[in-house]
């Protein structure tokens, strides 16, 4: 199943997701930085890298300090078009001693509950599918609905998987990691069956060492950058059809 979107100089369209903002402050730290102001930050840095790249283009689904609900976010993605969406947060733990950066997937117990809602929603199908989705709504068959979706669903996540997997790659190189590998969690930002998404722990903001780092320019721009090549490797070497949805 191909990933596809219409943009002019078959740019590949990334969708860069600031954790939290307004009145939801994410994590705060010992010395009172708060997640929302880090990852607004460090999305911002990662959407000027991207934007300079011919071949990519950077949306973001927030630019200032406001709140946006967890499923308006994967919405907000959609609706600009984009191919892949990154979610950018900061981890916090009871244990102060904790640290380092993490990448996130969408766990199968989750697409398979987001699965059941999709297969209800039939004008949302014809949005994900096309005239594929038109087609499944006019004939009401519930058993092909499942079966395509959950195609889509099994796609967004092996690439969701992979997209991970180079990002951290291109991490360890610049922070510690929490988790060496991709984990799997149940969360709401990562439920778009359409668009591969994975979500970015940038680091503890609940670990003092790591709190102070992530209040400096110069590492959020470290981690912007490798997020970026993270990126940029995955999409060389798997490469995005943009012809229109």
């Amino acid at each position: 199943m191909l990933l596809v979107c219409n943009q002019a100089f078959s740019q590949v369209v990334v969708a860069i997701d600031a954790g939290h903002g307004g009145n939801d402050s994410g994590a705060i730290g010992q010395y009172k930085l708060y997640e929302k102001t880090v990852t607004l930050s460090i999305a911002k840095k990662l959407a000027a890298l991207i934007n300079k790249d011919r071949s990519l283009k950077a949306v973001l689904t927030r630019d200032t300090d406001r709140y946006i609900s967890v499923f308006q976010r994967s919405e907000i993605a959609r609706d600009r078009k984009a191919n892949l969406l990154v979610s950018i947060h900061a981890d916090a733990a009871p244990n102060r001693s904790a640290k380092g950066a993490s990448v996130w997937v969408l766990s199968t117990k989750r697409a398979d509950t987001e699965l059941g809602r999709w297969i209800e929603q039939h004008e949302k199908q014809s949005e994900l599918l096309g005239g594929a989705g038109d087609a499944l709504s006019e004939g009401d068959n519930p058993f092909l609905s499942q079966a395509i979706l959950d195609l889509q669903f099994s796609y967004s996540q092996m690439v969701g998987y992979d997209l991970a997997t180079d990002i951290l790659q291109e991490l360890v190189k610049v922070v510690t990691l929490h988790k060496r590998a991709p984990e799997h969690a149940s969360l709401g930002v990562l439920r778009s069956p359409d668009i591969p998404s994975v979500l970015i722990e940038v680091g503890f903001i609940s670990n003092v060492s790591e709190e102070k780092l992530l209040r400096t320019d110069a590492h959020q721009n470290k981690i912007a950058q490798a997020i970026y090549r993270g990126i940029k490797n995955y999409i060389k070497a798997n490469p995005i059809n943009k012809e229109k949805r």
